[in-house]
């Protein structure tokens, strides 16, 4: 059991890790991450329940509402509403790239609790294909979401546009994620070709979110890119 909560939990934290050190201009508070990761954990009862009771009363008909609704928007909606409801308002929240690391730190808790109850359901040696999919692809959306909260915090102006992109855009790309899964014979051959694209999306939101920093924080942008 040991084993599998380590194989389980490391993927999340690794990830965490990883878009936490990218905040190169002032870093924040562990303690405020972690609870944010904790939020999203937490996450996972309720949706589970919800998906539980649609899949019970036979409300999920077919595989493109099972994939974009009961899955991906239902998930993603969650995790936004942590975001933009507890976190956006958080005086923690000062510059753009936060966006980036709460985003991650909310999407990658709800992975790592769903990630330990699949491998203890179904096996540690399905822990490495799930560190490369699902928990990757929780943590590029939650990034992609954080983008585009941080950017609607920061920009002056009608918010609106950032706020919906913020939910709808990990929710789509969410859902193409899960319908590859689900409904196509030969998953294979698109779901790694998905998750490249996946990273490099992810990765220029997080370039940009460092330009925006630099912006906020009036660094020459010139310095930002060779950080």
């Amino acid at each position: 059991m040991l084993g599998i909560l380590s194989a389980g939990i490391a993927p999340g934290i690794a990830l965490l890790s990883y878009f936490y050190l990218k905040d190169e201009y002032e870093s924040e508070p562990v303690s405020f991450v972690l609870r944010t990761f904790l939020y999203g954990a937490l996450l996972v009862f309720p949706i589970m329940f919800i998906q539980h009771v649609l899949e019970a009363e036979n409300l999920v008909k077919t595989e493109f509402i099972d994939a974009f609704l009961t899955s991906s928007l239902l998930e993603e909606f969650f995790k936004w509403f942590i975001l933009f409801y507890i976190v956006y308002q958080h005086v923690e929240f000062d510059e753009p790239f936060d966006g980036i690391v709460y985003g991650s730190a909310v999407s990658l808790g709800f992975a790592t609790v769903e990630n330990v109850f699949y491998l203890v359901a179904n096996g540690i040696e399905h822990a490495m294909t799930r560190a490369l999919l699902p928990v990757s692809s929780h943590a590029l959306f939650g990034v992609i979401m954080g983008y585009y909260i941080g950017k609607a915090k920061f920009t002056e102006g009608s918010k609106a546009k950032w706020v919906t992109l913020s939910l709808m855009l990990p929710a789509l790309l969410h859902g193409f994620y899960d319908f590859i899964l689900i409904s196509l014979e030969n998953w294979l051959i698109i779901i790694f070709p998905f998750m490249i694209f996946l990273w490099w999306f992810g990765l220029r939101k997080v370039k940009k979110a460092k330009i925006l920093s630099a912006k906020h924080f009036n660094i020459p942008i010139q310095k930002t890119l060779h950080l």
